[in-house]
């Protein structure tokens, strides 16, 4: 418990499951859980490329192109849902796969390529399912500045994007910019993926943001006590995780993290007054 490797750990990954389970909730609520899963295998691609062009592990460099990147995916996303006949979902689909399609080919290329060093390259893997051991005092610093600029966002605006989700056109009526609201949710979603790709991956990226969401609304309606619940549960679920990566070997944090989580919302799901035991609909 006082080991230097595991407090580490164990502090970035508590700052992310805060602002993760916050920015979380009211993604689910305004119906773009999805998104942050294309967003989240899409920013691998800026990882890669990050990599190629400043050769560098530096983890403010690499975040950067991460962030870059899922602003690119989400831009294409907007714009094949707006420019033509395909829904939402397939527009998803696309984006996601070519982008992290991408990513992958560039790695493997960089990888065989005598220009690049293969220890430093190597190490972009654990990007892709998330490796805590990679996580230094650095990466801790960045998830921290990160943590406390997206809660205080949330924090400030927590109220107009209450009111846009729950009632877009009584926002609009009281003067409320919906397309600023949406611009300042996509960024969250982002910064919450980018901060949390090394820790976690960009493929479980998304559950961290999705599970103790789901599971706060089937335990609550009430949204101020959901929104502290889905915190609460990624805070719980990171350190526990983080403990128990450390005392069995060949444990990976990220995955781990992710079925405690699951764990603890199938309970929920059980147990509440809305679960599946009662017999309501959710």
């Amino acid at each position: 418990m006082i080991s230097y490797t595991f407090l580490v750990v164990a502090i970035g990954a508590g700052l992310l499951s805060l602002s993760a389970g916050a920015v979380g909730f009211l993604a689910v609520l305004n119906r773009q859980s999805l998104i942050g899963d294309a967003i989240g295998h899409s920013s691998f691609l800026g990882i890669v490329i990050s990599f190629m062009l400043f050769r560098t592990r530096s983890p403010i460099i690499l975040l950067i192109g991460a962030f870059v990147s899922g602003l690119l995916a989400y831009f294409f996303i907007i714009l094949i849902k707006n420019n033509s006949k395909l829904k939402q979902d397939a527009a998803l689909a696309i984006v996601l796969s070519t982008f992290f399609a991408w990513g992958l080919a560039l790695k493997s290329n960089i990888q065989g390529n005598e220009n690049y060093n293969a220890s430093n390259s190597s190490s972009l893997q654990s990007y892709i399912f998330g490796q805590a051991a990679f996580i230094m005092k650095s990466d801790v610093k960045v998830i921290f500045i990160m943590t406390i600029i997206i809660l205080s966002l949330l924090f400030i605006f927590l109220k107009s994007l209450k009111i846009s989700i729950f009632d877009p056109t009584y926002a609009k009526s009281i003067g409320i910019n919906q397309r600023k609201i949406d611009v300042l949710m996509m960024f969250l979603i982002i910064s919450v993926i980018t901060i949390g790709l090394k820790l976690v991956g960009s493929i479980l990226i998304s559950s961290f943001l999705i599970i103790p969401a789901v599971t706060a609304l089937v335990f609550t309606e009430k949204f101020n006590l959901g929104l502290i619940f889905s915190m609460l549960m990624a805070l719980i679920s990171s350190i526990l995780g983080s403990f128990l990566s450390q005392v069995y070997d060949n444990l990976s944090t990220g995955p781990v993290i992710i079925v405690i989580m699951s764990i603890i919302s199938f309970f929920i799901l059980l147990i509440s007054k809305r679960g599946l035991i009662r017999g309501d609909n959710i």
